[in-house]
């Protein structure tokens, strides 16, 4: 009986997982043939690439890390990732104001079109000094003959750094009292090891939450879907009255301590805080476009924001831009950034993980990456995110670099990080 019942329910796992599957073809060859890609269509209107997934479901959420994608099979991702509709997980944030424009003084660089001729990167951007140096998209017969400046580039961990820049205009505004206050008037974490706690703790990823959330020991989280739920639903199966205790703090890098940080810098504005998004990306970023961000379910108070973001390639430079000119000029917000950057911690990796090497930098904080391998002797606040996706500040130097790539492994597909992101910053272009 217990095996006729487990069948029927495979069974039914696997009917909704190919029903879902086939929405997603159907929707894919629709975009495909909206944006005149007909070549890619057949004659009954469902699309004839060559999609190779891994687990062999169109319904898989990333590239895996370790597969060599052919170009149909990144294609799909690519509207997956970009284009698909993401409404019921993303909220649309328009432009009010005339946006910063940049000045071009473009300069060729063949080995960065080298690269993007057989790897994943997407966009290229190199700002240095007040002009943007060098701007490439992937070449046509790659990736570029479904990109322009108005394409929006989705990550999760990038966002992360962008939730901390938003920390630091909550403080300078009065919101919070600073990277020392208490979090323990919000009753969502109240009886959570995450009570009581300083909010540098969570900025730093070092709340002593390890023995519950570990991505990278086994690629998932002890937390499950935490990903796909407010904070209080997690909070409710996973903290509240389990008796959860904090363990030694080290660095633990993990999402849903942002998610944390995002939704408790929610409650503190209240309902302030459409005005005060529009603040910092309209008046301070003056962006071009309009960016996504992120939520898990229609009820606010619950903790439902996530930082997940998707923004175009120069709108994610004007957010790196807007970094480096307060800390310069040594703003409330530059105080801040600098304050996070004296207070990292050592991220002491011994692991191997399934991440771009550039990633993997000695220090944390603040939701950067920090004291990266051969630029010891740069301030650099980096934003990692899968597939290879790189931002990269020099606050003192006064150069940016952007990376949006859809894919990034140890073989095939990996880049030359030496070349395309540290180089330029050691003596610049």
């Amino acid at each position: 009986m217990m095996k006729k019942i487990l069948l029927i329910i495979t069974l039914s796992l696997l009917t909704s997982s190919n029903a879902f599957a086939e929405r997603l073809n159907w929707f894919f060859s629709k975009w495909l043939s909206e944006n005149g890609h007909h070549q890619y269509l057949n004659e009954q209107g469902s699309h004839n690439l060559n999609i190779k997934i891994k687990n062999k479901a169109l319904s898989a959420t990333n590239i895996a890390y370790h597969s060599n994608p052919n170009r149909d099979t990144l294609i799909y991702y690519l509207w997956k990732y970009s284009y698909r509709d993401r409404s019921q997980h993303l909220k649309e944030f328009k432009p009010t104001n005339s946006s910063y424009d940049f000045k071009f003084n473009l300069i060729e660089d063949k080995f960065v079109k080298k690269q993007m001729k057989t790897k994943g990167i997407l966009s290229y951007l190199y700002y240095q000094d007040g002009e943007v140096l060098i701007d490439e998209l992937s070449p046509k017969e790659r990736l570029g003959e479904f990109l322009n400046n108005e394409t929006k580039f989705y990550s999760m961990s990038m966002g992360k750094s962008v939730t901390s820049y938003l920390v630091g205009h909550a403080i300078c505004e009065g919101y919070i009292d600073g990277v020392d206050a208490r979090v323990n008037d919000w009753p969502i974490i109240k009886d959570s090891l995450y009570h009581d706690q300083k909010l540098i703790n969570f900025l730093n990823m070092n709340t002593g939450d390890q023995k519950y959330i570990d991505e990278f020991e086994d690629g998932t989280s002890k937390l499950g879907a935490y990903e796909d739920r407010d904070i209080l639903t997690t909070m409710r199966s996973y903290f509240n009255n389990q008796n959860t205790k904090k363990s030694k703090e080290r660095y633990n890098y993990n999402g849903f301590v942002t998610q944390l940080i995002l939704n408790y810098m929610k409650f503190k504005i209240g309902e302030d805080y459409d005005k005060f998004y529009s603040r910092v990306f309209n008046d301070k970023i003056k962006i071009k476009n309009s960016i996504r961000y992120g939520y898990t379910s229609l009820n606010e108070n619950w903790g439902n924001g996530h930082p997940n973001i998707m923004a175009t390639r120069f709108d994610y430079l004007r957010i790196a831009k807007a970094i480096m000119d307060d800390y310069q000029n040594d703003t409330c917000v530059g105080k801040y950034l600098k304050e996070i950057y004296e207070r990292r911690i050592p991220k002491k990796l011994t692991e191997k993980r399934n991440e771009p090497a550039f990633n993997r930098t000695k220090s944390y904080g603040g939701q950067f990456h920090m004291d990266f391998p051969g630029l010891k002797d740069k301030i650099i606040f980096g934003m990692g995110g899968y597939g290879g996706n790189m931002i990269l500040i020099d606050v003192e130097n006064s150069r940016i670099l952007i990376v949006n790539s859809l894919h990034y492994n140890n073989t095939k597909y990996k880049y030359n990080h030496k070349k395309l992101l540290y180089d330029p910053f050691k003596k610049g272009k």
